[in-house]
């Protein structure tokens, strides 16, 4: 039986399916890929085709019809193809279902009884809401519902102006939520007076409020963060505490598993004001703040005291310094541990903490929003000596001997590329070399991305991409300037 007849016989859509189809296979990584054509041979597809056209490996087909589209809608219960399956009847609509699709169908069910009750409910929660629908006074920035607004606004406008007029008779200095200028115009000939006009001056809190976007349009890029994190904190300065305590009286390892379970927290409010505490010593103060944050970040670039995945001191980020990039590590990434870096990062530039130094740029660019075919990436951005020696075997003219042809074969087939040849070599470099990088860390800077959204600085670093959050390794460096400034900052005091 031919490939064609099976899948007619499989899949009955396929029977409507006219003006020929043809099949794909995908390339491999994460996320949007590649189609390539596998072309049919005189007979059309066969099993043996198939087969040499996927190195004999499972994997998906895409079928791809050339002139219809193909009908993708959920068969209905009576389609015969469901004739020789098991069938049980739902007990609320009374209708015979697959027991494959019955659980699906049971959770969407709903009778005309259950459905007459939904819109009453509805329409009841909608009368509710417009019940108790608010609205802010905008004299007095009081809110109330909208059936009483207008009534309030004319008897608290009246009581603003009268308030300023008094104020201004006794010239009384003191600040005023709202300042108004008033003037009385003479009658009109018709004998009708014409009504009392002001003008409200926006009050302190207003302009506060206004300058909120400056820091989109500030040309230093420096004073622009800093005016994006002043305002986050000032919204988020009446929010619950975060409370982060390190007790030094134990070892490095527990420190480093008390500080992951921290982060590893949800429901949290990451942007609210924070209170470090060292227990077991008696310090106090802002540096008890850039000691945590600093230990935060020293971990995040050198490794933490404790064994994950078999190894003495568990890495998130590796390779040489100035190209470090996310632990390909899949137990790290199942862990989310990727997701607390980005909740770690977010806060120590929120609060003036040290920033995570010598990431490799072509990371940050993709991490940032950019496109990975546009990232510039370099041979030393790959942490794996062992691919990186394979990878660069291919920068060059020189013709690949057996030794060096076999590992670049494995590693291309590994990654669903075709062999080396003397046509694709650069082509195949450029490929190679990317996915070594990006390709394989797409989850996790998925990850760090999420993190760095739930502690709100995401809209900066997406508003503002000259913003550095992350410093490049040559930054790090101390310099007299650096001392200067730290010493003329807040103290310890105990």
């Amino acid at each position: 039986m031919t490939i064609c007849a099976r899948l007619k016989e499989t899949y009955p859509k396929f029977q409507e399916i006219k003006g020929g189809w043809l099949l794909y296979k995908s390339s491999g990584g994460w996320g949007s890929r590649k189609l390539t054509l596998i072309p049919p041979d005189e007979s059309r597809y066969n099993a043996k085709n198939l087969k040499t056209a996927t190195n004999g490996f499972k994997g998906v087909l895409y079928i791809a019809p050339l002139q219809i589209e193909l009908d993708t809608t959920a068969l209905p219960p009576e389609s015969e193809s469901f004739n020789e399956m098991p069938k049980e009847k739902c007990q609320r609509c009374g209708v015979s279902y697959p027991l494959l699709i019955l659980t699906t169908h049971i959770n969407t069910c709903v009778n005309s009884e259950d459905a007459e009750q939904t819109n009453d409910d509805a329409d009841q929660t909608s009368d509710e809401a417009e019940q108790t629908k608010q609205a802010t006074c905008p004299i007095c920035q009081k809110e109330m519902s909208l059936d009483v607004i207008e009534i309030h606004a004319s008897f608290c406008m009246g009581d603003r102006i009268a308030s300023a007029l008094l104020h201004s008779k006794y010239q009384l200095n003191s600040i005023q939520p709202l300042e108004l200028n008033v003037s009385m115009e003479e009658p009109s000939t018709s004998g009708v007076y014409v009504p009392l006009t002001y003008t409200a001056e926006p009050s302190n809190a207003a302009k506060a409020t206004s300058m909120s976007h400056d820091w989109k349009i500030e040309p230093d890029k420096n004073k622009a963060a800093s005016l994006y994190t002043k305002e986050i904190i000032r919204q988020h300065e009446t929010g619950k505490s975060l409370l982060m305590t390190m007790d030094v009286r134990m070892d490095k390892e527990d420190q480093d598993r008390e500080l992951v379970a921290f982060y590893k927290q949800n429901g949290m409010e990451w942007a609210c004001p924070v209170k470090c505490k060292l227990q077991g010593d008696a310090a106090i103060g802002e540096g008890v703040t850039r000691h945590f944050f600093s230990t935060v970040i020293q971990r995040l670039q050198h490794g933490f005291n404790f064994n994950m995945g078999n190894t003495a001191r568990t890495c998130l980020f590796e390779g040489e310094p100035g190209h470090l990039v996310p632990s390909s590590s899949q137990f790290l990434i199942e862990s989310d541990l990727f997701l607390v870096a980005g909740r770690m990062i977010g806060p120590a530039f929120l609060h003036g903490g040290p920033r995570l130094a010598g990431v490799s740029q072509a990371i940050v660019h993709v991490l940032l929003g950019g496109s990975a075919e546009t990232a510039t990436v370099q041979i030393e951005d790959c942490p794996d000596h062992d691919i990186r020696e394979t990878i660069k075997l291919l920068d060059g003219e020189a013709e690949l001997s057996s030794e060096e042809y076999q590992p670049v074969l494995d590693l291309s087939l590994a990654w669903d590329l075709p062999g080396p040849t003397k046509e694709n070599r650069k082509w195949l470099f450029e490929r190679l070399l990317p996915h070594a990088v990006i390709g394989r860390r797409l989850r996790q800077l998925k990850q760090i991305r999420k993190g760095l959204k739930e502690t709100r600085v995401w809209p900066l670093l997406s508003e503002r991409k000259d913003v550095e959050i992350f410093l490049r390794e040559n930054e790090n460096s101390l310099t007299p300037s650096m001392l200067l400034n730290v010493s003329a900052g807040p103290r310890i005091s105990v």
